[in-house]
């Protein structure tokens, strides 16, 4: 018998009341997040682009949150991703403090932030898509299951960078701050390539903490 049944039985949550808590908490600390971060935005045009994911699947999270419970792992990955989203909004990728510290401290000819953002957009979405088609598919315990996430997250990071293309060609020089090339003409492959190391990395390294984060939300989740 799999160590995962579908989706449908994870419906009731039983878990106890404070970890019930934590997926409510990471979406206030978010939403409360999101919303500050809009003000005094160095670019409100890309603070939108940037933010858009957070204000499109935060309330889808919600909304399906008794019908398709994420685990706990998964949550937390979400609520760290969506702030490093939040943060490039606010002050532009090129532009973000912590950027330029790092920048500053190890030497480095640009901002760094915007590698990070990309290696979370590997990072993260491997988690979600291996949490997805580990409940929903016959995928679960299978050897095409690593190569099936990490070809997702690079088809994503591939959408992603079609439309930043769209906004540059749509939006000229006003779509720069959301580019966030600083000059580099290969910042594109770059980009794709921090996402793929970040997908294999989040496989390599937290496959079994993920399979035991399941493992409690099946066993609390059933009567």
């Amino acid at each position: 018998m799999s160590a995962f049944p579908p989706a449908a039985d994870l419906s009731r949550d039983e878990r106890p009341a404070s970890r019930r808590r934590l997926p409510a908490v990471l979406a206030i600390v978010v939403a409360t997040t999101l919303v500050f971060s809009a003000f005094g935005a160095a670019d409100p045009l890309t603070w939108l682009l940037e933010t858009v994911w957070v204000m499109l699947g935060l309330p889808a999270i919600v909304l399906l949150r008794k019908r398709f419970p994420l685990s706990d792992l998964l949550c937390v990955l979400l609520a760290v991703h969506a702030l490093v989203l939040i943060a490039g909004g606010h002050y532009t990728y090129a532009e973000v403090p912590a950027g330029d510290w790092v920048r500053d401290r190890l030497g480095l000819e640009r901002n760094p932030y915007d590698r990070l953002g990309h290696l979370m957009q590997g990072f993260v979405p491997a988690l979600l898509v291996r949490e997805l088609l580990v409940r929903t598919s016959p995928l679960r315990g299978s050897r095409w299951l690593p190569p099936l996430v990490v070809c997702a997250c690079l088809a994503f990071s591939a959408t992603f960078e079609m439309l930043e293309w769209l906004a540059a060609v749509t939006g000229g020089q006003a779509a720069d701050a959301f580019l966030g090339t600083q000059g580099d003409v290969w910042d594109t492959q770059w980009d794709m390539f921090c996402a793929l190391v970040g997908a294999v990395c989040s496989l390599l390294l937290l496959t079994r903490v993920h399979d035991r984060a399941l493992a409690r939300l099946t066993s609390t989740g059933q009567k």
